[in-house]
């Protein structure tokens, strides 16, 4: 606390510094003025919370000075000393809210008692004023967010939708001739982390500042209002009551003063014009499917229109035959089976122009494709690991926190985005699945089992091995190695083995075995089942029953 001595006598102003206790009372700073002018540029400057002064002075007296402190300085807090026993001064000191009339010679305990009342005087009055500060912060802080919780309940509530923009009339949030209304949703992008740093992480900031750069938009011009909507996920609406505006223009300029603040433009989605307040939930419905329906591969578009909007995009509604995960499914099922890096690459490649082919990309699009992607990834460890699934797909979702998809509706969109994430899941997918198929089991003894109970099917080398998740040259190798032949002979050799088995029933014809040991052709069975055993099938079993 400040405290300033004005008196034109010096040895006065010495004696009031030596008679109070200034550390007692907690006053730091002491100033003195020789005159009712200096004074007041004094307390202009430095805003002093006491103020003890003489009466009677040669340039601008005591009383000109309690004017005006009573009128520019309200908060400051004075004493009069005078060595005038007068009526009259003592009124004008209570009148202009003096705390004590002192006559000098000036008495040690008197002073400091008055000094005292003053302090406490100040220090209670500067408590109060902080403390409605404190409660006009609280209510600037509230305010918002109760308008937002109505305009969000406007939306949200149609049994007292009608109350509601009743009382927004009231409070002058919209406008009493608002009979009809847009609803637009801005595209807010949860994973832009280098937007969300330049707030502090916070994400409650951004919003609010996004919200206050659209409103510089909106409300001056009386067009609408945007607000944080609080009925769902993180969403910045924007209630359109000038329905006669060109809403493609308006976002123009409120993208133009986005990239001016944070450099980056926003996606609206945009229902058409409806009833205020009896539209405003299905409208919501349309501008967030508007949003999830845009086509991502035309970057300049920030105007999205719902379906039901006679301003919808033509190109979107007439594009193609969507491509389907299962389009691509093999080529990955192959890739990661092989472990090769050119197969994992290529995969993911083919998968980012099938993608693209239609000239058609959806936020819809992507959120269905990554969790194709994921069930696949997920059936894949369940089909191969067995009793190692769980942890192996643990491991691999603990691993997705390094390697997050793209976010599907970003504020900007990337396919080699896409195609690096997709390369990154196959290559995480095809280790872990080398991984586990190493500790689990020995691959050459279950394909000879599954060879054993299939024999009667079209076997190939390629479906085998990605049956059991390893390549085709492990599996010509393997063979080799343990039975000196190659896959397929080793398939003929079961083959006959179990023909061998059937030829001693002599209800069945040759035709019928061959069919039932997986050769649709008697003839070649039977030449296979000469090589391999020197003799004819008819002559083995004439030689079988002998």
């Amino acid at each position: 606390m400040k405290a300033l001595i004005v008196d034109d006598e010096a040895r006065v102003r010495k004696a009031v510094r030596l008679l109070v206790d200034w550390d007692g009372h907690q006053i730091g700073e002491i100033m003195e003025a020789g005159s009712g002018n200096e004074a007041i540029e004094l307390i202009r400057e430095h805003k002093p919370g006491l103020v003890i002064m003489d009466m009677m002075m040669e340039s601008g007296s005591g009383i000109e000075l309690m004017t005006w402190v009573n009128e520019f300085a309200g908060n400051t807090k004075f004493i009069v000393v005078s060595g005038h026993n007068d009526f009259d001064f003592v009124r004008e000191t209570v009148r202009h809210g003096g705390i004590d009339y002192i006559l000098k010679p000036i008495e040690p305990e008197a002073i400091n008692t008055a000094v005292g009342k003053a302090v406490a005087a100040w220090r209670s009055e500067a408590e109060e004023r902080s403390q409605r500060q404190r409660q006009s912060i609280r209510l600037n802080e509230i305010k918002p967010i109760y308008g937002e919780r109505l305009l969000s309940a406007l939306i949200d509530d149609p049994v007292t939708a009608e109350a509601t923009l009743r009382r927004l009339v009231a409070e002058g949030v919209i406008p009493g001739s608002a009979g009809a209304a847009r609803l637009l949703l801005v595209q807010t992008d949860a994973g832009n982390n280098p937007l969300l740093r330049r707030f502090g992480g916070d994400s409650e900031l951004l919003y609010y500042a996004i919200v206050n750069i659209c409103n510089e938009f909106l409300q001056p011009q009386g067009k609408g209002t945007a607000f944080r909507y609080w009925g769902g996920p993180p969403e910045i609406a924007i209630l359109l009551w000038d329905v006669q505006e060109s809403v493609t223009e308006l976002i123009g300029k409120i993208n133009q003063g986005l990239f001016h603040t944070l450099q980056l433009r926003m996606h609206f989605g945009i229902s058409p014009a409806g009833s205020l307040p009896g539209r405003l939930a299905s409208q919501r419905i349309e501008a967030a499917e508007a949003l999830l329906r845009r086509n991502l591969l035309r970057h300049e578009d920030y105007s999205h229109f719902s379906v039901s909007s006679g301003e919808y995009r033509q190109d979107v509604v007439a594009a193609g035959a969507r491509p389907i995960f299962a389009d691509v499914q093999e080529d990955w099922k192959m890739a990661v089976v092989s472990g090769n890096m050119d197969a994992l690459s290529a995969a993911a490649q083919h998968w980012t122009e099938e993608f693209s082919r239609s000239g058609v990309i959806t936020p819809e699009m992507l959120g269905s494709w990554k969790a194709d992607a994921l069930l696949f990834r997920s059936r894949l460890v369940r089909e191969a690991l067995g009793s190692q699934a769980e942890s192996a797909l643990a491991e691999l979702e603990l691993a997705d926190r390094d390697n997050p998809a793209p976010y599907a509706t970003g504020y900007s969109f990337s396919l080699f985005a896409w195609r690096d994430w997709s390369f990154s899941l196959m290559l995480s997918l095809s280790r872990v699945l080398s991984a586990g198929q190493v500790k689990e089991r020995n691959p050459l003894t279950e394909i000879v089992k599954y060879i054993d109970q299939n024999y009667q099917s079209d076997l190939s080398l390629q479906e085998v091995a990605g049956k059991f998740y390893v390549s085709r040259e492990y599996i010509s190798r393997k063979f080799k190695q343990e039975y000196g032949i190659n896959f397929t002979d080793y398939i003929g050799s079961v083959r006959i083995e179990k023909a061998k088995l059937l030829l001693q029933n002599h209800n069945l014809k040759l035709s019928q075995i061959s069919e039932m040991v997986g050769f649709h052709d008697v003839k070649y069975f039977s030449k296979v089942f000469k090589k391999q055993t020197g003799v004819t099938p008819k002559d083995y079993r004439i030689q079988a029953t002998l």
